[in-house]
């Protein structure tokens, strides 16, 4: 009802129109380009920064900017293609079961060095939270397979999946953790809900970002929100930005903390959508006839192999990590934040042509 009543207002103002659809199927690849490049900030930040660098006011600015409309940002667009696929149940809890085992070989590959010198005695650590660490594609293969069913069961009951994003995102603060003597069991539990330091993106609140997703997909194909005109675009904008501004000093605490943001409330997803969608506003406006641009076309090709991106970002960063761990600042992490990407970007480039000649991989 909000939504209709909204969009009638716009179009009363003249500013919903039928717009030009072949302008719109890069944008979704744009923004996972964008989410997986800020993603490798965040990351270059929790291994290669320094405390201080780390702690200042820069590096809590560089972490909240690749935050929120990083990780969140990719589960929204997962969510939103789980509801426009047509692949049937069998398929999607396949797919979603493929992600959890690339999530458990990722963990593996990315901490392989720091394995070799846990096996060999020279590093003091307890291995099973880098073996199980929980980490995005868990998260992904979990969501795909939860939603494949509620899409069975639920159709496209709309009210459904916006109760089931309230109900992910709101247990986060209410349900205790495992407490249990089981030590395999707190590993267990880490997947679903923990506020352990390695459980990164538990189903509670993360699931929330998928489901949403899939609400936006439905509403989408309700109300067509891409006949609203660039103006009307504007006009959504600016009110955006005026709830995030008053609302910035508050949000801007848990973006830039790890432990407040890995395990945030209900309330700041709600703020995390209101920040998603501002920012989602400014990158079609500039985009939708500006895809020719290089940088964009490189955003696209790899927010089209996104999955593959952050693999090979990750194999980087955390085996290069386990040698320069929190000892890297100012130049330095510019310099790093080049290499990774570059040399990420390469090794997609050559897997996918093997990829393309082998078939299998």
């Amino acid at each position: 009802m909000f939504v209709a009543a909204f969009l009638m207002h716009l179009k009363s103002k003249g500013l919903v129109m039928v717009t030009n659809n072949s302008q719109r199927s890069a944008l979704p690849d744009i923004l996972k380009g964008i989410a997986v490049i800020r993603m490798i900030v965040v990351h270059l930040m929790e291994v290669f920064a320094t405390a201080e660098i780390y702690q200042s006011q820069l590096g809590k600015l560089l972490v909240f900017l690749a935050g929120p409309p990083g990780a969140p940002l990719f589960m929204i667009i997962m969510g939103f293609f789980i509801a426009k696929s047509s692949k049937g149940l069998q398929v999607s809890i396949y797919r979603g079961f493929k992600l959890i085992v690339w999530g458990l070989l990722l963990n593996i590959g990315m901490n392989f060095h720091l394995l070799l010198k846990i096996i060999s005695g020279s590093v003091h650590l307890n291995p099973w939270p880098y073996v199980f660490g929980v980490d995005i594609l868990f998260l992904a293969g979990f969501s795909l397979i939860i939603m494949a069913l509620f899409k069975r069961i639920f159709k496209d009951r709309i009210y459904i999946y916006v109760l089931l994003a309230v109900l992910f995102a709101l247990p986060g603060q209410i349900l205790p953790d495992y407490t249990g003597g089981s030590e395999w069991l707190k590993y267990v539990f880490a997947f679903f809900k923990s506020s352990e330091a390695w459980s990164y993106f538990p189903l509670f609140p993360w699931a929330t970002y998928p489901v949403a997703g899939y609400v936006f997909y439905l509403l989408n194909t309700k109300y067509q929100f891409h006949d609203i005109t660039a103006r009307g675009l504007i006009y959504i904008a600016a009110s955006l930005f005026l709830v995030l501004a008053l609302s910035f000093s508050w949000g801007f605490k848990i973006a830039a903390s790890a432990e407040l943001y890995y395990h945030h409330s209900l309330v700041f997803a709600i703020w995390v959508f209101t920040l998603i969608a501002f920012w989602v506003i400014l990158i079609h406006l500039f985009t939708r006839n500006n895809e020719s641009i290089k940088p964009l076309g490189y955003l696209k090709w790899a927010g089209r192999y996104v999955t593959n991106f952050y693999v090979f970002q990750w194999l980087l960063i955390g085996n290069i990590g386990t040698a320069i761990y929190k000892t890297q600042s100012g130049l330095a992490m510019l310099v790093w934040f080049v290499v990774i990407t570059a040399s990420a970007s390469v090794l997609v480039y050559v897997y996918r042509i093997i990829k393309t000649r082998v078939g299998f991989l």
